[in-house]
């Protein structure tokens, strides 16, 4: 039945969505409404097809009704609005008790019932009766519906993140459903979940802040692109397909990063300081002569004028005075140079040889002006003096630049070691480099004004031609009709140039998430940030001029970037000072017991007062150790021998150190016989799917998870980096059923837990 009607309400959307195409729209006005309707039953569209697979989930019967309330994916009515629901949205107050009933509070609720569909089909029915009933004694106390809970940890990985909408936890509900306003912060370790609480809370307040935040748009900002493929699935089926999903590589538009830096320089780059060297650079380009003998020069009408170092530096202070961007301010500067020449030439031609006052009038000097205002060398100079700058440029030339970095962090404090780091040739990007050209956007800003001249002119020729049109139609109405007055209106008589011009304009069709991702001053109704603990404090500034309301998940066990921060107050306080606000996951859902409790060793040798998330699975296999003298030799059969304890379509990664990733992969793809797959896109493999086993280092993994993992010499992956323990935690806590470690070295203390083998 509930299929029966999302058929038909496909079909019947479908057909207002055909008439409307099909509908006249000679007006404005009709066109306006045409395209809001296509607009509006497309996403219903849109949005009953991605919602389609388990589409009803779950089903409350209640003490105080004899109907049964029925949960899904998105809301169903009857076409009496007023009628009880077909099927209530997961995220509707309604709906609340499926995540928070227990038999201690059952909220009303008698029981509960889970729903599993395979496409239209139910392949499982799992009831609890909360009237009555003891409550579960295994996992913790906080654990609601604790069989569908146990099902879909035990499915095999694919790959791509599924959501969680089925089987939401009390204390996951609560943060997906917290306010929207300001910055919310969600602590959580390996495995507790924060990156699918994030992702439901962005299609929770998109279901409760409908209007503002389709209007203004959602961010998720990821790692890498890795991870955001890895998630790409989550809110579409979640009916939320309007979002926009990027790293904070992606957000300055027009600049790909490629290039791959020294830890060491990135962690620079990402240090606040930056933006006193880049405030600097711009600066340094806002020129006056180096001494009292060099001057500034241009010829007018047969006299040279000349501008000295004092006049150029009054100039300069006077324009920086006035607060404008640099772009900006050079129409200032041309205008106060046309002043100055213009002054300098009635000093040189209007000179009374008798003395007193100057023989030059108001009227010659206005005739000057706009003389000097036509002539092309003040432009020369103005690009001299105040050159017109790019983000890009303004960096590529710092960068280039050994007396450039110099200058510009001259008022900074770097070490001629750190301005040597920065120094670099060629075209490319760095992702470090991101929030320093938006940094650089910001302080240059841009001259518009040839630009608003250029649509001004275009504006009054469109107006001309709409003019003309309507006077050839005048002239041939009038020539049918010489002879006679006539009454038909024509089209003259009711639209003029403008309105006739108007009606020609294009709406843009595009939704705020794309038209986002090519503004760079576009500023977002909300953001989510992940693995939020890797974010430097130079991204932050980025990342809080796109906007203010904020969902920041993630580790500060896990943070393994140079320019990562150690604690939230450290991440924040110099952006938002207290304005913040903190929530906690306790409970682990990826990893059994048994790795759970490895990974609490290497989060001991981390940080002994970190807490480590309480396993909510007791009985898994034992993770183990495997020391070789040829670790490249063995790894291959020790990974068949994993792949033989897991199911078919269950996935294996084995996590290296950097310097070893590629050796590893090599000897893998060499003697295996499944299909190998290595890095950045673990999962494209062809026509047969995502490979069984793949290669990544440490930082790849992040917020991805794996059936089984083996890491590969620990002592490696510790010696790569200064964050190395936090690069091993990462590792060791990707697995959601085996893990395994080879080393030939001898294993760190932190690994003390496990088994030999």
């Amino acid at each position: 039945m509930l299929y029966a009607h999302v058929d038909d309400l496909r079909d019947s959307l479908a057909a207002r969505q055909t008439r409307a195409l099909a509908a006249a729209a000679g007006t404005r006005q009709a066109r306006v409404e045409r395209e809001a309707f296509v607009h509006l039953y497309g996403g219903r569209l849109t949005q009953l097809n991605a919602a389609e697979n388990a589409l009803c989930f779950g089903r409350l019967d209640l003490d105080d009704s004899d109907r049964p309330r029925y949960v899904g994916r998105i809301g169903l009515h009857e076409p009496d609005q007023d009628s009880e629901p077909l099927l209530v949205d997961w995220r509707a107050p309604v709906a609340r008790p499926f995540y928070l009933a227990t038999a201690l509070q059952p909220d009303g609720v008698r029981r509960r019932r889970h729903i599993r569909t395979v496409g239209r089909r139910v392949v499982h029915l799992h009831d609890e009766n909360l009237t009555g009933a003891a409550p579960d004694a295994a996992g913790p106390d906080s654990i609601t519906s604790e069989s569908a809970l146990m099902v879909a940890l035990d499915r095999a990985r694919t790959g791509r993140m599924s959501d969680i909408v089925e089987t939401v936890q009390a204390e996951q509900d609560r943060i997906i459903r917290s306010d929207l306003s300001g910055v919310l912060v969600v602590q959580g370790g390996p495995g507790t979940g924060k990156t699918a609480v994030a992702l439901h809370r962005a299609a929770y307040l998109l279901y409760h802040h409908r209007e503002q935040l389709e209007r203004r748009g959602v961010l998720i900002i990821g790692p890498n692109t890795t991870f955001l493929r890895y998630i790409a699935e989550v809110l579409p089926a979640l009916g939320e397909t309007g979002v926009l999903l990027a790293t904070t590589g992606d957000l300055f538009p027009g600049v790909s990063p490629t290039l791959t830096e020294p830890g060491a320089v990135t962690a620079l780059k990402g240090q606040l300081l930056m933006a006193e060297v880049v405030a600097g650079a711009v600066a340094d380009r806002q020129w006056v002569p180096e001494d009292d003998d060099e001057m500034v020069a241009i010829r007018h009408d047969g006299q040279l004028l000349r501008l000295d170092r004092q006049a150029c530096l009054a100039l300069r202070e006077r324009v920086r005075g006035s607060r404008l961007l640099h772009n900006e301010a050079r129409p200032l500067v041309r205008r106060l140079l046309v002043k100055e020449f213009a002054r300098l030439w009635a000093e040189a031609v209007g000179e009374d040889p008798l003395g007193g006052e100057n023989l030059l009038g108001p009227e010659d000097l206005a005739i000057v002006h706009r003389e000097l205002d036509e002539n092309d060398d003040v432009d020369g100079v103005v690009d001299w003096l105040w050159p017109a700058l790019t983000p890009t440029r303004l960096l590529r030339e710092l960068f280039a630049s050994p007396r450039r970095i110099r200058a510009a962090a001259a008022q900074v404090g770097l070490t001629q070691t750190e301005q040597d780091w920065l120094v670099r040739e060629g075209n490319g990007w760095s992702e470090a480099d991101v929030p320093l050209l938006d940094e650089a956007a910001e302080l240059l800003g841009r001259d518009d004004s040839a630009a608003r001249r250029l649509a001004g002119e275009l504006q009054t020729a469109n107006l001309e031609y709409a003019q003309g049109v309507l006077d050839v139609l005048r002239g041939s109405e009038s020539g049918d009709f010489e002879d006679e007055e006539s009454e038909i209106l024509a089209a003259f008589d009711l639209i003029d140039a403008e309105t006739l011009l108007g009606r020609q304009e294009e709406a843009d069709h595009r939704t705020a998430a794309e038209r986002a991702a090519t503004d760079r001053t576009w500023r977002f109704g909300h953001i989510v940030v992940d693995e939020a603990q890797e974010v430097s404090p130079m991204a932050w500034r980025l990342l809080l001029r796109r906007g203010r309301s904020m969902t920041l998940v993630g580790d500060v066990a896990q943070a393994s970037e140079p320019a990562g921060a150690g604690s939230w107050r450290q991440a924040l306080g110099p952006h938002v000072g207290d304005r913040w606000r903190l929530e906690e996951l306790s409970v682990n859902y990826r990893m059994p017991a048994p790795i759970a409790e490895v990974a609490a060793g290497v989060l001991r040798a981390l940080d002994p007062d970190l807490p480590s998330p309480e396993a909510v699975r007791l009985d898994g296999a034992r993770p183990w150790s495997h020391r070789s003298t040829d670790i490249f030799a063995q790894l291959p059969d020790l990974v068949g021998g994993e792949l033989e304890k897991i199911d078919p379509e269950r996935r294996l990664a084995v996590v290296a150190a950097p310097d070893q990733s590629a050796q590893v992969f090599a000897a893998l793809e060499k003697e295996l016989r499944e299909p190998v797959a290595r890095g950045e896109d673990p999962d494209e493999t062809g026509t047969s799917g995502p490979a069984r086993v793949v290669v990544l280092e440490p930082r790849e993994t992040k917020g991805l998870e794996f059936d089984a993992v083996i890491v590969v010499e620990p002592e490696r992956i510790l010696a790569a980096s200064p964050r190395g323990l936090s690069d091993l935690y990462v590792a060791v806590t990707r697995a959601t059923q085996r893990l395994g470690v080879v080393h030939c070295a001898e294993l760190p203390q932190s690994l003390a837990a496990l088994r030999p083998q």
